[in-house]
């Protein structure tokens, strides 16, 4: 088994397998041959499907046979979540709703309107204050998240507002 396998755990633990399915086998058995040829035929029957299946459990052939996982998330995304989570988190519950039907799902106002039973305008408060309540926990820099796309920075790092 050791010349066989290589690897002395691994034979004797064929060699105790060999041993057991022998036994339980003995009634089968026949004269034909002596009973160490039928002994070591179990054993490299043994020893070759050892051999296969520790092949079939190396990482070179599950990479084979699965290919290469998958890079895992990116470390700054999973923070920026983590964040947003919380802040979400914060929000009361309607806003919270018309914030995700709106960003995650992408729904407009009047599909938002109609999802939650409320008007148009109400939905776009909502999104207004819940805009505003995220901006103010997400970020201590306004610039970050600027209330307005005409809003830019000025040569000091004050915002100014292009009219």
């Amino acid at each position: 088994m050791l010349g066989i396998l290589g690897d002395p755990a691994a034979a004797e633990d064929c060699a105790q397998e060999t041993f057991v399915l022998a036994f339980r086998a003995w009634g089968r058995w026949r004269p034909d041959a002596p009973a160490e040829a039928w002994l070591h035929r179990i054993a490299i029957n043994v020893a070759v499907s050892h051999q296969r299946k520790s092949n079939l459990r190396s990482i070179g052939t599950i990479l084979r046979r699965l290919g290469r996982p998958i890079a895992g998330p990116d470390p700054a995304q999973v923070a920026l979540d983590r964040d947003l989570t919380a802040a979400l988190r914060r929000l009361s519950p309607k806003l919270r709703a018309a914030l995700v039907l709106r960003h995650y799902h992408g729904y407009n106002n009047r599909e938002i309107a109609a999802a939650i039973g409320t008007s148009e305008r109400t939905v776009n408060k909502r999104l207004r204050i819940a805009a505003e309540k995220m901006r103010k926990l997400l970020a201590h820099d306004v610039n970050v998240f600027p209330l307005d796309a005409s809003e830019s920075l000025s040569s000091k790092g004050e915002p100014t507002r292009n009219d």
